[in-house]
């Protein structure tokens, strides 16, 4: 309790690019939904490291024991980060990520950080023996492209660190570990084996997982990698678009577009209505964890089998890692009533594991991305809202930061919005509903001034 306290009052008096708050709230016709959300805000700020730390600024985002931070653990975790106000904890984490690629590792980062500023010992002991899955550079640049377009933090896209590890990312990272789209099911199992290799040295097989699957052995590639790939493609696409190198954006967009037809054309197995997860050295797919990446990615363009993806997904057990991305993607994929009961159970007090960070930071997003459906586009600083919930019921989510600016979002049931914007900076205002047919309205922008409100129904 006393830590808690702390942690609060430290987030309180604590600088931050935004207007002061008092963090962000919510409130709800539906109290399990209430104690839902103070019970998740707590536990994620229960992870922000402390003041004197060498690292600086940090959360927990890894096992914690470890008192580290994983780059897939930080990539899921960041918007999150942003909402509770730990804008100076991401950047730095980011930095730190961003500036470890080197030739040395093959074009990786550091997988895993801790909080006196090292490599986590558990992960890493030298440059050519360390733990380090594949997906991260990809899982990352796309971070650093929702990053800019929630904050409008133009350094994620355009500082020199940031830049030169999402250009070497798309370019030398692929090249070194064989990841071109035509390689996948061809490449090495180990591409930069250090010489002795021993297999038997979690270090030396590890050294570049081509998966976020780490119970399979002997695997060549993972579909969840093919998603990231497209995922960070796609992202820094975008971000050239942004620089205004249409050209070169095309390009990649492309290529993108080879890895998702990847998914597709090879992927799929008939036999189940499933999408094969991993494909070992002996030329042969098979089925294990991963199904969750292809939607967390967005790699799914095929709405039948998007949906078998679902539903195999909802009808299964998984890790509390897999469950805590499931508010938001249920959310997004208009299962509303199951994100909803995900949204409860991760915050159960008798869920096993809940105290792993990536839960109450998914809860997070699925409150705010999700229920919520706040969406932030830093490229036409506008905001876009859509309410998720039970038809009937109210809620509010009050103090958030994004664009720069302070937002509070109250939505009556799908008939009614209002935004009230509490910082300093004007913003563009998309307000959407879902009617009671189940179809998308989607509403003209309107300007919202600082330190006003604007209330829209959807007739």
């Amino acid at each position: 309790m006393k830590q808690t306290i702390f942690l609060y009052v430290f987030t309180f008096f604590c600088c931050s690019v935004y207007a002061q708050n008092t963090g962000i709230t919510f409130k709800s016709s539906d109290p399990a939904l209430e104690t839902a959300f103070v019970r998740a805000k707590e536990m994620a700020l229960s992870y922000k490291g402390k003041p004197g730390d060498p690292v600086g600024p940090w959360y927990e985002s890894a096992l914690p024991p470890r008192s580290a931070f994983c780059m897939r653990d930080v990539s899921h975790q960041s918007i999150a980060g942003e909402v509770l106000g730990l804008n100076k904890e991401n950047k730095n984490m980011f930095r730190i990520f961003v500036k470890g690629i080197s030739a040395s590792k093959d074009w990786c980062s550091f997988w895993e950080m801790n909080h006196l500023g090292k490599p986590a010992v558990e992960d890493y002991r030298n440059d050519q023996a360390f733990w380090y899955n594949l997906n991260a550079n990809f899982d990352l640049l796309t971070a650093c492209w929702k990053m800019y377009l929630w904050t409008g933090d133009e350094e994620y896209i355009k500082g020199a660190d940031f830049a030169n590890f999402q250009e070497k990312s798309v370019t030398s990272f692929i090249d070194s570990w064989v990841l071109q789209a035509d390689s996948l099911l061809s490449r090495p199992t180990h591409p930069n084996a250090p010489v002795p290799f021993n297999v038997n040295d979690s270090f030396h097989r590890c050294r570049g997982l081509p998966s976020y699957s780490e119970g399979v052995p002997n695997i060549k590639m993972g579909v969840d990698l093919v998603a990231a790939i497209y995922s960070g493609l796609t992202s820094y696409a975008h971000i050239l678009d942004v620089k205004g190198q249409s050209k070169k954006a095309k390009s990649y967009r492309e290529k993108a577009a080879t890895y998702q037809k990847n998914i597709d054309a090879f992927w799929w197995n008939n036999a189940t209505s499933r999408y094969n997860t991993f494909y070992s050295d002996n030329h042969k797919f098979g089925l294990d964890e991963g199904e969750t990446f292809l939607l967390w990615f967005d790699a799914l363009k095929d709405g039948e089998r998007k949906e078998k993806t679902i539903q195999h997904l909802l009808a299964n057990k998984w890790n509390v890692e897999n469950l805590s991305y499931f508010p938001l993607i249920m959310y997004q994929n208009g299962q509303a009533e199951r994100a909803y009961d995900y949204m409860l159970h991760l915050t159960d007090v008798s869920t096993k594991r809940r105290a792993y960070p990536e839960v109450s930071f998914g809860v997070v997003k699925g409150f705010v991305e999700g229920l919520m459906g706040l969406e932030a586009d830093a490229r036409f600083n506008r905001i876009a809202t859509l309410y998720r919930g039970k038809t009937e019921s109210t809620s509010e989510v009050k103090d958030v930061p994004v664009l720069k600016t302070l937002i509070t979002i109250k939505h009556e049931g799908n008939k009614r919005s209002r935004l009230i914007n509490n910082g300093n900076k004007k913003v563009l205002w998309q307000p959407r509903f879902i009617d009671n047919q189940g179809k998308l309205i989607i509403k003209p922008v309107v300007w919202v001034q600082p330190k006003a409100s604007k209330e829209i129904t959807r007739v």
